[in-house]
């Protein structure tokens, strides 16, 4: 029987940034890195070997795979490797981003993202 998505929750901020990064498509390792500090504002910061480390088990636990393909030769290092979200992963995405915005919206209720007009 295939793991719920709930099963996996929480997600480390590391985990959910990768696959989070992975939700708009496949991408090497090094774009990986590059788009979680400039979407996170340098909070989230994957560091080579922490990184590598998580993709193997992320892709243990199914939620990620490296591809076969690649990119024209010409325009690309051969040694780079490509990932891309399973279903599973997508679900799991999914359902961190759930977890996160209702803690958000009870948060904001509570007057603590400093929006209030008070």
């Amino acid at each position: 029987m295939r793991a719920a998505p709930e099963d996996f929750l929480p997600l480390t901020p590391g985990f959910f940034e990768i696959l989070l990064t992975l939700s708009a498509g496949e991408a090497h390792g090094y774009a990986i890195m590059q788009q979680v500090t400039e979407r996170t504002d340098g909070r989230v910061k994957l560091l080579p070997g922490t990184m590598y480390r998580a993709f193997n088990r992320l892709s243990e636990q199914g939620l990620l795979e490296e591809t076969g393909e690649r990119p024209d030769p010409g325009v690309d290092d051969q040694r780079r490797r490509y990932y891309r979200l399973t279903d599973l992963g997508r679900e799991v995405a999914a359902a961190e981003a759930r977890r996160l915005a209702a803690s958000l919206s009870f948060a904001a209720d509570q007057d603590l993202l400093g929006e209030s007009d008070g």
